[in-house]
């Protein structure tokens, strides 16, 4: 039996959903940013995307714990 998705990561089906676009996308999208702080990003996400605030933060938690190894 497989754990349930948790944290960041449980949004990303509606994510996908919602907005249409693949979560790699995103994350390539955030990474390709001259932004580096996480609200700076979020702020990016909302504005530039239209994407919802719980949303946007998750991909950058996650994005951002990504890069850092974590």
């Amino acid at each position: 039996m497989t754990e349930p998705v948790k944290g960041p990561a449980s949004y990303f089906p509606s994510i996908e959903k919602k907005y249409g676009r693949p979560i790699a996308e995103w994350k390539d999208l955030i990474r390709a940013s001259p932004l580096t702080k996480h609200m700076e990003l979020v702020t990016w996400l909302k504005t530039e995307h239209g994407l919802g605030h719980g949303h946007a933060n998750a991909l950058v938690a996650h994005t951002l714990a990504e890069n850092n190894g974590e």
